[in-house]
Order: structure tokens, then sequence, then C-alpha cells
């Protein structure tokens, strides 16, 4: 009886070493690393922020819309360039996004599958410096999304605009 149990024992001890085996050479690949690469055109829609005062927040709506045809099968990076004046804040949505260029550029990654016709957003808290002048309008913001299956780039990006306004 002993006997019988010992090679059971290894039997499925081999079992358990194949099967591991081969799930160690399926689960690496992620959806978007298997999938074909899609149609897809991602757009930059422009939203600009509230208005704020100076030493005030407002938030960027990085908006980007899936036109389609197809919905997106791999990932996709969207970065904000903030005006002069102007520096991010954290927390950011989503959470992969991170500051780079001394918090004046905030780069966000998009896992996960975009449908056609429909849209992502990042969230980049910002803000104003105290010496932006009252009813000013900074300029210079930029939002825009970069995707490997984005074949039309002349809707990638947009400008957006903060108006400065005396606090209440």
């Amino acid at each position: 009886m002993i006997r019988t149990l010992v090679r059971r024992s290894s039997v499925h001890r081999r079992l358990l070493a194949v099967g591991a085996a081969l799930l160690a050479t399926i689960v690496p690949m992620t959806a978007a690393e298997g999938a074909a690469p899609s149609n897809s055109d991602l757009e930059v829609v422009r939203i600009d922020p509230d208005p704020a005062g100076p030493g005030g927040t407002t938030t960027v709506h990085a908006f980007i819309a899936n036109l389609g045809p197809e919905q997106t099968a791999s990932p996709f990076t969207v970065t904000v360039t903030l005006p002069d004046g102007v520096t991010a804040e954290r927390p950011f949505f989503p959470e992969t996004c991170t500051e780079i260029a001394n918090g004046r550029r905030v780069r966000c990654t998009f896992l996960d599958a975009v449908a056609r016709f429909d849209s992502a957003t990042a969230l980049i808290p910002v803000r104003l410096a105290t010496t932006v002048p009252i009813n000013g309008t900074l300029t210079g913001g930029r939002v825009e999304v970069r995707s490997p299956e984005d074949k039309n780039r002349a809707n990638d990006e947009r400008p957006f605009e903060i108006h400065v306004v005396q606090d209440t």
C-alpha cells in the first residue's frame, strides 16, 4: 500500500510540474500583447479646464475618443503638456500617470481596450502660480495621444487654454 501511494505521488508531481511549465509559457502573454493590431483612430477632443485664480487649482481633462472602425488592441499613451506658470499636482487619474519634465508634463498609459465610439479620459489636477496675470489666458497647453495602431495622426493632439480669473 505504501508503494502504491509513493507511485501515485510521483505521477501527480510530474503532472503538476508539466502543468506548471505549460502555464509559465502561456501566462506572461497579456491580452494586449497577444492581440493582433487593430484599425483604430484615436482623437484628442479639446476641453479647456475650468478657469482658476492665481495660486488656485483646476483640472485638465485629457479626453480621447476612439473613432474606430475597431476597438484598440494595444496600450496607448496620453501626454499632457502644461502652459508656463502651471504645474501638475497629484493625485492623477488613472494611476498609471507619471510626472515628467519637472511637473510640466504628465504621461499616462492606458492598457485596457477602448471600444469603437467610446472614450478614455486622464484627469490631471494643476496649480497656477501665484504670479500669473489676472484676467489673462495661459496658452501653450497641449494634449497628445500616441498609439502604434493609429494611422491618422492629424487628430492626435490639441491645444488647451486656462483662463485666469480673480478669486471670489
